[in-house]
């Protein structure tokens, strides 16, 4: 079990703070949820502004990085005024669910995946200001690419060229970093005054991060947003070095382990490959973790059924926001002949999104997961910012974006009391 406070992935992934001072490189955080984003970039950045229309998501951003610069509210109610001074980078992860498996099939025509747009407003309005960002980066799940037929992914593109911006897009799974399946797609724009250095891109689609699902997106991309596109060039990360099981805590806090009866009614949920598994995990002479996802499959009679289905390859599946019982993982302990299972802990899906153990997270368990299920992991932002970002704004001459204004009058910050804007 894990026992100690340090953050999960290698130190060289860390951000230093050695560059710390007035010509550290400024950024916007757009559905900053509770800053996994402002953690990934790390102290070495400044975070000018941030915003999330969930007060309760708010509430955890305030509780680790205060309220300075935090705006809370609709983003379609955030005007270019309410943003000092400029910014290198715009980070913008925008809702999920209209662009997800999962979701209704909206796309950006949603009422949630659609604030793609607003956010978009947002970026023209700094870009007629003279103000816009040098780097754009948008963060989204992979059905991004085939959402309306990958209509919406060939919008995406063509905003991005239409706005004078080069872009391209890297599908990074966390489990790369973390012992979590996350894979998600990131589009990243630079501003096309702004220096790419050779060998930051490449001439055409590398592994691992351009995907099939990728390049197939890309070809329906017009000719003439096309010719804006770049394959971004990142090294392949090393090897992590941390499995589930390190993760786990023996005696968490928000949940309890569940009775012998309560795990022996689990178990007889799975199906016979399931239980097979299970079996091997007995047999594995060594600790076993593996994670449950509850799922409802067809009973070969003509109806359906309830199914936990379980893993132990040494990661957990992706978190998702815990809209129902099934969304929520369960954790199953093998010891031998000796299994015993609960729901994953708040600080355990933390851990898996990369968070450090010193992160504040919110006291209610749902409050918790979905904080975590709806964020994005640490390390990729880090990874992201320590070989493109840093190295572009590097070669730009190291001029960073400045605060032209100060916080008072149209920039006030919010303050959140009790889940409330004040």
């Amino acid at each position: 079990m894990r026992t100690n406070r340090k953050p999960i992935w290698p130190k060289h992934m860390l951000a230093s703070g050695a560059n710390r001072g007035e010509n550290m490189p400024r950024f916007y955080e757009f559905f900053a949820g509770g800053g996994m984003a402002r953690a990934g970039l790390g102290d070495g950045w400044t975070c000018a502004f941030a915003n999330d229309f969930d007060f309760k998501k708010a509430a955890a951003y305030q509780s680790n990085w205060g309220a300075d610069g935090l705006h809370v509210g609709d983003i379609r109610q955030v005007g270019i005024d309410k943003l000092s001074g400029t910014a290198d980078l715009a980070w913008g992860s925008f809702p999920c669910q209209d662009l997800s498996l999962a979701g209704g099939g909206a796309g950006l025509k949603g009422e949630r995946s659609g604030t793609f747009y607003p956010f978009w407003d947002i970026m023209k309005g700094l870009i007629a200001d003279g103000r816009g960002p040098k780097i754009i980066a948008l963060e989204n799940v992979n059905g991004t690419l085939t959402s309306h037929g990958g209509t919406d992914f060939v919008a995406i593109a063509e905003t991005f060229a239409e706005a004078g911006y080069r872009y391209g897009a890297l599908v990074i799974d966390a489990k790369a970093f973390v012992p979590q399946s996350r894979p998600r797609l990131f589009v990243i724009g630079v501003r096309k005054d702004v220096v790419i250095e050779k060998g930051m891109t490449s001439p055409e689609a590398v592994e691992p991060f351009h995907t099939r699902g990728l390049q197939h997106a890309v070809s329906r991309i017009p000719e003439k947003a096309r010719k804006s596109w770049l394959w971004w060039n990142l090294p392949t990360p090393p090897l992590r070095n941390s499995c589930f099981a390190d993760l786990v805590e023996e005696n968490p806090a928000s949940v309890e382990w569940h009775t012998a009866d309560q795990t022996a009614r689990l178990i007889a949920q799975m199906s016979p490959v399931n239980l097979a598994k299970l079996d091997a995990a007995k047999r594995a002479g060594r600790r076993m973790v593996g994670t449950v996802y509850k799922r409802t499959r067809p009973d070969g009679s003509g109806g359906r059924v309830v199914r936990a289905e379980v893993r132990f390859d040494e990661i957990a599946g992706c978190l998702r926001t815990p809209t129902g019982g099934s969304s929520r993982q369960t954790i199953l302990v093998v010891d031998g002949k000796k299994v015993r299972s609960r729901l994953i802990s708040a600080r355990e899906t933390a851990r898996l999104m990369g968070l450090p153990e010193d992160y504040k997270l919110p006291r209610a368990y749902n409050e918790s997961y979905h904080l975590t299920g709806d964020g994005v992991a640490v390390p990729v932002v880090r990874f992201l910012a320590q070989h493109l970002f840093e190295p572009v704004l590097q070669a730009s001459g190291g001029q960073h974006g400045e605060d032209t204004q100060d916080n008072g009058g149209q920039h006030k910050n919010a303050t959140v009391r009790n889940g409330r804007a004040a």
